[in-house]
């Protein structure tokens, strides 16, 4: 028994049920979640306690005589006034007893161990770091690079002094070889002249240092956190597969919520747990942890306590469905004074934040905090700046390539006499058909020859 400080003060009888972290012994005490509640209620609503364990070891159900057991049984028998404990609000408890403002809201999930699920990663598994939109995106502005690069040196002049005379380089097999070879953080050859081509070249360097390293980062966290897709996402991949035996604890409302569910996948749950109750149905928590750990075994419980599981146990996990959203309330007689005084006390608890506060004190958890849900491929808006910089670098190489060709024309033009614009025209005309040009020259040459 614990009692509060104060014996003047008016006493409760409350009754509990051993279960980590909301109620445990340490040191011949008492503590928990449920403790650390009692206790500042107390303080709130000034009256002492004696807290004792319920005596069977049960939550609260109706026997095969028609009579409740566990806790509620006790408050209906008068043998305690209150019963605080991770008791399920359900209807079938609430004709009998009544329930406060919950203090916890929870739900049905799946407890897994890691290795019961896993899955041979897939054979394209290296392309995951990023979505298919971000892997079009970059084909996109490799080839759209590669082309700016074989336009802007063949309108350089830097890149060549004879245009009619000479074979310029940066073809454009040549270009998407040095595009490759950025990619690879090789350096190849051709190497640029123009200050054009450097732009270019400099930016596309940017571009693939950056484009690397997240890569590799989500890559890496890719690997580190496991984060290939469960098998089992879902209460329906749970009826469907036959590797996993399946079961949760007799007797709980769990057990009760699929017997009353008109799901068809809910039913056949139940028909299941059902057929085979004394192999699958589970006496306590810890047994159900217990046998999660060492056996082919998937325990359907509470959501907040399959976290307190994965969070002690880091070889647990569950599975991203919660079913039947529900609440753990504090419990007391029907014509009790105390339920509407719990109540208020709760919600003035929720709003002042305690109740946050006693969640992240007890679910603290050691395990290096690897969520399957916090990651996800890198899509093209969180590299949307650095698209935009190298689509800025292309457009500055091409700006700088006219100029160039500018420069030159009018140069030219001073000394052919003729009108800039007319020179540039028939410089540009010449770069951009200039292995036309050279065929026809060659053949010519070929044809004086003979």
């Amino acid at each position: 028994d614990s009692r509060g400080p104060e014996e003047s003060l008016p006493t409760l009888t409350v009754t509990t049920i051993l279960e980590d972290p909301y109620v445990m012994v340490r040191s011949a005490e008492l503590e928990g979640y449920c403790m650390d509640l009692l206790k500042a209620l107390a303080a709130m609503l000034h009256f002492s306690y004696r807290v004792k364990v319920v005596g069977d070891g049960q939550y609260g159900a109706v026997s095969a005589s028609g009579n409740w057991t566990g806790m509620v049984g006790e408050i209906l028998r008068q043998e305690a006034d209150i019963a605080v404990a991770p008791l399920t609000v359900t209807s079938a408890r609430e004709e009998v007893v009544s329930f406060t403002t919950p203090f916890l809201q929870t739900g049905i999930g799946i407890l897994l161990r890691k290795d019961t699920v896993s899955q041979d990663l897939s054979f394209f598994h290296f392309l995951a770091p990023f979505s298919k939109e971000t892997w079009t995106g970059l084909l996109f502005a490799y080839v759209l690079t590669c082309f700016c690069l074989f336009l802007v040196a063949r309108l350089s002049p830097c890149e060549w002094n004879e245009p009619k005379n000479e074979e310029n380089h940066f073809t454009f097999l040549n270009s998407l070889w040095f595009g490759a070879g950025a990619l690879a953080l090789q350096g190849v050859t051709p190497r640029p002249k123009a200050l054009s081509v450097r732009v270019i070249a400099a930016v596309w360097w940017l571009f693939t240092i950056a484009l690397l390293a997240a890569y590799i980062a989500n890559f890496t966290a890719l690997l580190s956190a496991g984060s290939e897709q469960l098998p089992i996402q879902t209460f329906e991949d749970l009826v469907k597969q036959r590797k996993l035996e399946f079961g949760t604890l007799d007797g709980s409302s769990t057990f009760y919520f699929f017997k009353n569910s008109k799901n068809p996948i809910h039913q056949m749950i139940y028909e299941y747990m059902d057929k085979r109750r004394d192999h699958v149905l589970v006496k306590t928590y810890q047994e159900a942890v217990q046998r999660v750990m060492e056996s082919n075994y998937a325990f359907i419980g509470e959501s907040i306590s399959q976290d307190l599981a994965a969070a002690r146990h880091c070889n647990l996990i569950r599975a991203p469905e919660v079913i039947g959203a529900r609440g753990f309330g504090i419990a007391t007689t029907q014509a009790s004074p105390w339920t509407k005084k719990l109540s208020i006390a709760v919600l003035k608890l929720r709003e002042s934040g305690d109740l946050d506060y006693l969640r992240n004190k007890w679910w603290e958890t050691s395990c290096l905090q690897q969520s399957r849900d916090g990651w996800s491929p890198l899509r093209p808006q969180a590299l949307g700046g650095l698209f935009l910089t190298l689509a800025i670098g292309l457009a500055l190489g091409v700006v700088a390539a006219v100029v160039e060709l500018s420069n030159k024309s009018r140069h030219a033009a001073g000394h052919v006499k003729k009108s800039c614009c007319s020179v540039f025209t028939e410089e540009m005309c010449t770069r951009l058909r200039i292995k036309e040009n050279t065929r026809q020259s060659q053949e010519t040459s070929g044809r004086a020859n003979a």
